[in-house]
C-alpha cells in the first residue's frame, strides 16, 4: 500500500511538473505584429519608389524589407517567438518572401477587411509600425496622406487621425500596445499623440512633402533593431480600451465618393465633401472607412 501511495504521489508530481511548466511556456511565448508601410523606409524619398512600374520601385521594396528584417532581429532578440509581418504599402505585395527573415510569416495583397492592421487580435504582444509617414495635409512631412490620395481628412470620436491614429485604435480595441515606430520625424511626432510612450526611431527628417535628410539605410537599421529589441522586451499589455461607440467624420477630395457613400442607409452627407456614420465597434468602422477610401472608383 505504501509503494501503491509513492507512486501515486510520484504520478500527481510529474504531472503537476508538467502543467506548470506549461503555463510558464504559454505565459512566456510573445507574438509580435509588424505593420509596414514604404513612404516612412529609410532612403526612399521619390515618387519613382513608391509604386510597381516606376524605375526606383525595385530598388525601394528591397530597401523595406530590410527595415523590416531589423524590426524582426529586434523583436526575436526581445523575446518574441512569432512574429507576423503586414505589408502595408498600396498593393501590399511589395514584400519578396524570399527577402524576408525566414521567422517571420507574411501577409500580402490588398484585398484585406482591416487593410494595414489585418490579422491583429488580441493574441498579439506588441504591435511595430515600420515606413510610417504624416496624416493627410500635414503642412510639413514627406509624402503626408491617410489612406489614399482621396482623403482629406478622418475624425474618429472627434479626433483626427492619420494611418498611424486608426490603426492604434484597432491595437486598442484589441488591448495591445503599439511599441515602436519608424518613419520621418513627423510621422513620430504624430505617433506620440496617440501612444505618448512609443519608441520611435526617425529614419529621416522632413524639410517638406518632398524634401528630406536621412540617415543612411545601414545605421537606420542599426537603430531598428536595437529599438525594437527593448520595446519587445518592455512591451506589456494594457486593458482593451473600447469606447462605448465610434463616430466617423470623413472629407473627402471629390463629391463624387460622399454621394455613393449615402447608398449606405448608415452614412449621412453632412458636406458636398463629407460623410459621417457611426458604428458599435472600432473594426466595423475601419472597414467602413477603408471601402469609402479604396474601393469606391470616383471616375
Amino acid at each position: 500500500m505504501a509503494l501503491v501511495f509513492r507512486r501515486l504521489v510520484f504520478v500527481c508530481f510529474v504531472c503537476f511538473v508538467v502543467f506548470v511548466a506549461g503555463r510558464d511556456a504559454a505565459a512566456q511565448s510573445k507574438r509580435v505584429y509588424i505593420s509596414v508601410d514604404l513612404e516612412g523606409i529609410s532612403g526612399v524619398v521619390g515618387d519613382d519608389q513608391t509604386s510597381a512600374g516606376q524605375p526606383e520601385y525595385g530598388r525601394s521594396r528591397k530597401l523595406m524589407a530590410e527595415d523590416a528584417n531589423a524590426a524582426i532581429r529586434g523583436a526575436f532578440d526581445g523575446g518574441a517567438t512569432q512574429v507576423i509581418v503586414n505589408d502595408s504599402h498600396g498593393s501590399q505585395r511589395n514584400l519578396l518572401p524570399e527577402d524576408l527573415d525566414p521567422r517571420a510569416r507574411l501577409i500580402s495583397h490588398s484585398f484585406k477587411r482591416h487593410g494595414m492592421v489585418e490579422g491583429l487580435d488580441e493574441s498579439f504582444d506588441a504591435v511595430i509600425f515600420i515606413g510610417y509617414h504624416a496624416k493627410a495635409d500635414s503642412p510639413r512631412g514627406l509624402f503626408a496622406h491617410t489612406g489614399s490620395g482621396v482623403v482629406k481628412d478622418v475624425q474618429v470620436n472627434g479626433r483626427s487621425a492619420g494611418e498611424g491614429g486608426l490603426n492604434t485604435l484597432m491595437a486598442h480595441w484589441h488591448g495591445v500596445p503599439v511599441v515602436m515606430i519608424t518613419g520621418d520625424d513627423v510621422a513620430v511626432e504624430q505617433q506620440k499623440e496617440w501612444t505618448p510612450n512609443v519608441r520611435g526611431v526617425v529614419v529621416k527628417r522632413a524639410i517638406n512633402m518632398r524634401a528630406v535628410e536621412g540617415m543612411s539605410p545601414a545605421e537606420a537599421r542599426r537603430e531598428i533593431q536595437a529599438a525594437a529589441k527593448e520595446s519587445v522586451a518592455a512591451a506589456r499589455k494594457p486593458a482593451r480600451d473600447r469606447q462605448a461607440a465610434y463616430k466617423v467624420r470623413m472629407q473627402l477630395r471629390n463629391f463624387t465618393i460622399p454621394e455613393v457613400a449615402t447608398a449606405f442607409s448608415e452614412i449621412q452627407l453632412v458636406a458636398p465633401d463629407t460623410v459621417e456614420f457611426t458604428r458599435a465597434t472600432m473594426p466595423e468602422a475601419y472597414r467602413i472607412i477603408r471601402v469609402l477610401y479604396r474601393f469606391i472608383n470616383p471616375d
